[in-house]
């Protein structure tokens, strides 16, 4: 998952037992302005958030590894968040067995490109 100033994106993949992903779904959405507005880590976790919900019916009951290049995210589900939005949103992840994991962007190329505006088009 990765979450960029605009927008929010990630995929679910399926690992085989040699270790291997295979992309099965992707989502992205755009922020409202107010969104934009948020801290990082707000966006960060609003996008797990987005993508737990949308993909509930799959996870559900299953232990799932989230890959973001927002190493803040990890404390998300194991101490107290500093503000009552983040709070709740750590509350309503609470019941999905979640595990963090920090991927730096560079590695995470599938998801940082689902968080980025596509390429601009000229005019005229």
């Amino acid at each position: 998952m990765d979450a960029s100033q605009d927008a929010c994106g990630g995929l679910i993949c399926w690992l085989d037992d040699e270790g291997t992903d295979y992309p099965i779904a992707f989502f992205s959405t755009k922020f409202t302005p107010t969104q934009k507005n948020w801290s990082t880590i707000e966006r960060e976790a609003f996008e797990v958030l987005t993508a737990v919900k949308k993909y509930r019916h799959w996870i559900c009951g299953a232990k799932v590894i989230i890959y973001s290049d927002h190493n803040p995210l990890t404390f998300l589900v194991s101490a107290a968040p500093k503000s009552s939005k983040l709070m709740r949103w750590s509350l309503a992840l609470a019941e999905f067995d979640l595990e963090f994991r920090f991927r730096a962007g560079k590695q995470n190329v599938a998801a940082d490109a689902l968080s980025r505006p596509g390429p601009v088009k000229p005019t005229g």
